[in-house]
């Protein structure tokens, strides 16, 4: 009896060494993750096509990441329905700090009332990292269209109702959004003319396929010195240092009219305390560099203070229900 009393205790005093060790080797596994970050290249989505403005801010925040961290950092463009198909994508990779991605306020905020049945959902689905600018819009037209500001653009469209059409960066997207507006504070009607990015959109233009679009500065200003399209005004209260003759929509005779996008990097959620603060900081720091801020100066980008990301979740969720009354007001929300 007391052999086998003795036999028993020996078995549970294993146990417990055994239990302590596991709980050791989890412990120490989970920082581990983080301090070898990264060992392997990353991916950043872009869900616009290649050549917008978007896609040539991943590409140079790309750039600074991969050469601070040591690993590649690949931007992939994944376009399509608005921006849900690489928003959706991103919202079910694996959350280790291996995608991320770059997004307007379209895949996270705008989305929410514009698509009753989105794939993903954008308050729980992604960890924010760092809000990396706001943009503003060149209202543009064809040089061939009879207009040369805002208001010969209202005039004429008054005069053929429905016969004209805007391109934009995709359904939801915040070119979108803000024609939408423009159309609402006007009493105009244009048609709209979805591409999958700003850079197809600007293709048609030049072509004069579509008389008029909004569109990020970055991709405009070469077509603008080339004589190619033509700017009427800017969406921000503010003008635009390259384009300092070019008024604002609010001074150019739509007092009201104020628009501008935000450019958000995530994460899915799960995704490790220590790599979001990581990447938080690396991208805090490319965005103090002299070359940064003179490159956002040169193309019209806003440059913010990004709160940190406990606090950028607060700041998504309030703009999902600001741009969700901007989406009801103009009359685009849909009810499936």
């Amino acid at each position: 009896m007391e052999s086998r009393d003795k036999d028993v205790m020996r078995i549970c005093q294993f146990a417990r060494f055994a239990l302590a060790g596991l709980a050791l080797a989890a412990l120490s596994a989970a920082p581990a993750h983080a301090q070898d970050y990264p060992n392997r290249p990353i991916t950043f989505v872009v869900p616009y096509a290649a050549g917008g403005g978007l896609d040539v801010l991943a590409r140079m925040l790309a750039l600074k990441l991969s050469e601070r961290l040591g690993k590649s950092v690949v931007v992939e463009n994944r376009p399509g329905a608005g921006t849900v198909i690489g928003a959706a994508s991103v919202a079910k990779a694996a959350p280790d700090g291996y995608t991320i991605m770059l997004g307007t306020s379209s895949p996270f905020a705008i989305n929410v009332t514009l698509n009753k049945s989105l794939p993903y959902d954008p308050a729980k689905d992604f960890t924010p990292i760092v809000l990396t600018s706001n943009a503003p819009f060149l209202l543009l037209v064809n040089p061939s269209q009879p207009v040369q500001s805002v208001s010969d653009l209202i005039k004429l469209a008054k005069e053929k109702p429905g016969q004209l059409s805007y391109g934009s960066a995709g359904p939801g997207s915040p070119q979108h959004l803000s024609f939408e507006l423009f159309k609402m504070l006007t009493g105009t009607n244009f048609v709209h003319v979805p591409y999958r990015g700003d850079a197809p959109a600007l293709t048609d233009l030049v072509a004069g396929h579509i008389p008029t679009q909004f569109a990020e500065p970055t991709p405009v200003l070469p077509l603008l010195r080339g004589g190619k399209v033509r700017a009427l005004a800017v969406s921000s209260t503010s003008r635009l240092r390259p384009l300092p003759d070019i008024p604002t929509v609010a001074e150019a005779g739509v007092p009201s009219f104020d628009f501008v996008s935000w450019q958000l990097i995530v994460a899915p959620t799960g995704t490790p305390k220590d790599i979001v603060d990581r990447l938080h900081a690396e991208f805090m720091a490319i965005l103090a560099l002299p070359e940064i801020k003179e490159e956002f100066a040169k193309t019209g980008r806003i440059a913010v203070n990004s709160p940190k990301p406990p606090e950028l979740q607060k700041f998504v969720q309030s703009e999902i229900v600001r741009l969700g009354k901007v989406v009801e007001q103009a009359g685009i929300a849909r009810s499936q």
